[in-house]
């Protein structure tokens, strides 16, 4: 069950969001700055993109090829296509609830905005060289037709020995040749957390992670603690107070997105030109 309440100040964000987690599950957090009552990825918000996640993928790919050299899976391709703007199946999480709180207080002011906070059990946490990762994530690989055709009901031999499971295979293969036909069927619409590579000093400092959800996966299909818990509304004209108050433990454009353009623009904004 999804609860939702409104915060007004950082204090009041905490308090809301502070209290035991149950045994064997992790908390993580989004934060967007209006309310769009949106929780899917960017590539499954239209029919067009969902038929056209292949080519979009392909394409990004072909024109930009140097971009994606030192990636050797399909996910850090997508992590990298998410982080430029690409459609993706990959949805932008962290695991440090003031982090998100500061996303969804950092534009579109006159705008409500919202917090939202999952509990995922730890077997739907992994990180990036992960097999289950490696299916869930070469999906995107598949054409639309290819993908519609898989059929987690059913059982897992069937599964792997189904013709469109084969071109599944194929792809994570070209990864991981060591890999088993032994994909477990349910995966294919389930939602997982990837905890991201801390390669970047964006993503460290952002404590982030990422959402990767399967063919048609929503959160209202998941049982148990595997759901959306809370959603936490900004009112907008609480924005500007709390991103006040935030700076004042560090957290600010200049911390948030660490470059030397940040760090000169966040000192320099108490000094405008005459």
């Amino acid at each position: 069950m999804t609860t939702q309440s409104t915060a007004a100040s950082v204090h009041e964000f905490v308090s809301l969001m502070s209290g035991p987690t149950p045994d064997g599950v992790q908390r993580f957090y989004r934060g967007v700055t209006k309310k769009v009552g949106i929780v899917n990825p960017s590539v499954f918000r239209s029919d067009l993109r969902r038929r056209n996640e292949k080519l979009m993928f392909d394409q990004l790919l072909a024109m930009n090829p140097s971009d994606f050299v030192s990636d050797t899976t399909t996910l850090d391709r997508l992590v990298r296509m998410q982080h430029h703007g690409l459609p993706t199946r990959l949805l932008d999480i962290t695991a440090n609830l003031l982090m998100a709180l500061f996303f969804a207080c950092d534009g579109d002011a006159g705008k409500d905005a919202e917090v939202l906070c999952f509990h995922v059990v730890n077997a739907d946490v992994k990180f990036p060289n992960s097999d289950r990762a490696s299916v869930m994530a070469n999906l995107a690989r598949l054409t639309h037709e290819q993908a519609s055709a898989l059929d987690p009901s059913l059982s897992q031999g069937e599964f792997n020995k189904a013709a469109h499971s084969g071109k599944l295979l194929h792809f994570i293969k070209q990864e991981k040749p060591y890999f088993l036909p032994q994909i477990v069927p349910r995966h294919i619409k389930s939602i997982m957390v990837i905890r991201a590579k801390l390669n970047n000093r964006r993503i460290t400092a952002q404590a982030g992670a990422f959402l990767l959800f399967g063919n048609d996966a929503e959160f209202e299909t998941h049982k148990g603690d595997r759901i959306l818990r809370r959603v936490v509304t900004i009112p907008a004209g609480a924005k500007a107070q709390i991103l006040r108050e935030l700076d004042h433990l560090a957290i600010n454009t200049s911390t948030v997105y660490p470059s030397l353009e940040s760090s000169a623009g966040y000192i320099s904004k108490p000094f405008p030109p005459d």
